[in-house]
């Protein structure tokens, strides 16, 4: 029996995540104000909605402080029947806890109920530990070996597979030792486990030592070829193939500038319109175009009001890249002051960012070409395409992917069953057992010790694949509880069943028509999002609760509840940004437009990109107008006066890679 301490929502979490019962305690006398009773109080909710989150096991309520009287205890029962009955499952049962009879009574009631625990806890195999040591320091290397003794749950327990350290990490096992159960069930060893008790370590039945060519290897990062985009000479065999593919191949017919050869033919990747090649003077090396409707006139919607139908999605090339302040400052490094402006600006941004989404400010001191440079503009955010292996970061080199997820999924799980079938290197369900973790740093183990002091620490079995770092989505909601905006890629602390690690997240809409994701900046409450993160594979289905780190507060808050979705690094998630501008001059669907670019130059770099307004129109850009960055645009229909003119440019967007994985690892 654990008491959860109150107050500490880590520890409450953690015991939850573990617990075949759980006995929630109530006064039937605290009334409120109003006259009426207040049966949870404001943690207790929270744990309530966390404990929700996370998959409540079997529940019963025990109520104190009823009256007396048998009239008015049952009437004091009922009403709290009543107000509890639709905060619990349907199976939870309410008891009467004020005398040792009616403990009595309701153990003797436990032990004919059937004791029911969420799906995901079933998928793993676990120890909650009841005794930690640390053995074998290593003053060179600075690690030693855990050892956990407790009860293995749920799954066997293979010596060669690799276990996760709840909030430490993911690591290999040296040994198991099976013990003597010191608390048998079966009366005739009784007598046997009070001779164990006796002695001061436990009697060890048999050991299992891994087999080095069966043992999961500790993969968590994947090491990058910096040779691998090398070219190399294609093969004689290659050279035929393409010259086959060649020869079989449809080609389009294109309109193409009078006196352009076949090899010139050959680098115009996309179709060009007549307006392109009308005058000299409007060639430039701008945006290149892409994803031309199949079977559209070309000029049948530029014959209607002037705008070409053919612009697809469109690239802005390569420059300098753009610049992403992202400091990091340590709370205890600011002044009180600056904290408050820095909370502040951040509900300011927040505010700001719903009232206006995806709005920027052209700057003046930066040619926009070069501020946007790494955008593109998309025809369709639905239909035009956009290639997943493009223009990845770094940290992609990192990272392991599936060909087929579920297929993956799949496989491994029936392993899973395999593994539970064998007898050889497992240790079985209900087993009392000593885990000994290899190659654990010094100052994690210390710290695991401690945190142990406050909550058993929860090993559980991984897996295959469950080390290798991926690309994370979840479904994520932001709690009720919590006021402050959470901002993308904030660092927050994931618990995802078992297993805990450091992320930054960046939060993005669900598309379910669209192979695309609109990024958003901050997480909304009321509604839910996807969260993407760096992180350990792991396999649905997973509870997600995030913790946030808020000041000099030793607990972390609540900040977002949710679920796992899938792990793919090919989701293609897109950050919107909308340049605006006012029409200066209107002359029916003409308008001379201002404020959305001050160079001439960038009027012709986006020129390919289609505008459009607040009002419903749609238009292009025809020209620039003298040196200040007006310019002159047509449009589908009658602008008014009062009308915005926008356009909408896209970039791709990563999580942010966290500096330090674990929680443990860096106290």
């Amino acid at each position: 029996v654990l008491k959860a301490p109150h107050g500490n929502l880590s520890s409450c979490m953690d015991m939850a995540k573990v617990a075949d019962l759980m006995a929630f305690v109530t006064s039937a006398s605290s009334p409120c104000e109003d006259g009426s009773s207040d049966f949870i109080d404001s943690f207790g909710e929270q744990c309530l909605s966390v404990f929700k989150a996370i998959g409540l096991p079997s529940s019963v309520v025990l109520i104190r402080d009823l009256p007396s009287d048998l009239k008015g205890r049952n009437e004091s029962k009922k009403i709290c029947n009543h107000s509890l009955a639709s905060e619990f499952p349907d199976h939870c049962k309410f008891y009467p806890a004020d005398t040792k009879d009616d403990l009595h009574k309701f153990l003797y009631l436990l032990k004919e109920q059937r004791l029911k625990s969420p799906h995901w806890r079933n998928q793993r195999a676990y120890v909650a530990s009841q005794k930690l040591e640390m053995l074998d320091h290593d003053s060179v290397s600075g690690k030693c070996t855990l050892c956990v003794t407790g009860y293995v749950r749920a799954r066997n327990l293979s010596v060669n597979q690799l276990v996760h350290v709840s909030g430490a990490g993911d690591y290999q096992l040296s040994r198991i030792d099976i013990l003597r159960d010191p608390y048998a069930l079966n009366p005739r060893k009784v007598q046997d486990a009070m001779d164990a008790d006796d002695v001061p370590d436990l009697q060890v039945i048999s050991s299992l030592v891994p087999d080095t060519s069966k043992q999961e290897p500790l993969y968590v990062e994947n090491v990058p070829d910096p040779l691998a985009g090398e070219q190399t000479w294609p093969t004689e065999a290659e050279m035929a193939e393409a010259e086959e593919n060649q020869k079989h191949k449809k080609f389009k017919k294109r309109r193409l500038p009078p006196g352009t050869s076949e090899y010139q033919a050959a680098w115009i990747l996309d179709e060009s319109d007549e307006d392109d090649f009308g005058s000299g003077d409007e060639l430039n090396d701008g945006m290149v175009l892409d994803d031309v409707e199949n079977g559209a006139a070309p000029n049948e919607f530029s014959k209607t009001f002037g705008l070409e139908e053919d612009q697809g999605s469109l690239d802005l090339g390569v420059s300098d890249g753009e610049t992403e302040t992202d400091s990091v400052m340590v709370d205890g490094d600011m002044t009180r002051e600056q904290i408050e402006d820095d909370i502040k600006r951040l509900k300011e941004a927040h505010a700001e960012d719903e009232e206006f989404p995806d709005e920027v400010i052209t700057p003046l001191d930066v040619p926009a070409r070069k501020r946007f440079a790494k955008y593109r503009g998309l025809k369709s955010f639905r239909t035009s395409s956009w290639d997943p292996k493009e223009s990845l970061p770094p940290e992609y080199a990192r990272i392991f992917a599936f060909d087929n997820f579920a297929r993956t999924r799949k496989h491994v799980l029936a392993k899973a069953l395999e593994r539970d079938r064998s007898k050889d290197d497992t240790v079985s369900p209900g087993t009392y057992a000593r885990i000994y973790i290899k190659e654990v740093p010094q100052n994690v183990a210390s710290n695991v010790c401690l945190h142990a002091r406050l909550t058993p620490i929860i090993t559980c079995g991984l897996l295959q694949h469950e080390s290798k770092m991926s690309v994370l989505h979840f479904s994520i909601k932001k709690h009720d509880s919590y006021q402050e905006p959470l901002k993308g890629k904030e660092e927050l602390i994931f618990h995802v069943g078992f297993r805990q690690f450091v992320a930054r997240p960046i939060f993005s809409s669900d598309t379910f028509n669209s192979d695309k994701h609109k990024m958003e900046k901050f997480l909304h409450a009321g509604r839910f999002s996807v969260a993407s993160i760096y992180a350990p594979i792991s396999f649905p289905p997973l509870c997600l609760v995030a913790l946030k780190k808020v000041g000099d507060m030793s607990s972390p808050v609540l900040a977002a509840v949710g679920s796992l979705i899938s792990v793919d690094p090919d989701r293609i998630l897109l950050k919107k940004i909308i340049l605006t501008g006012y029409p200066q001059r209107v002359s029916k669907v003409k308008a001379t437009v201002r404020y959305m670019f001050h160079h001439p130059e960038d009027i012709r770099w986006f020129k390919p990109v289609e505008v459009w307004t607040k009002y419903g129109r749609r238009g292009r850009i025809k020209e620039p107008v003298g040196t200040h960055g007006a310019m002159k645009c047509l449009f589908n229909g009658v602008l008014q006066q009062n009308d915005t003119v926008c356009m909408s440019l896209f970039k791709r967007a990563y999580p942010k890679w966290p500096e330090h994985k674990f929680p443990l690892s860096n106290c």
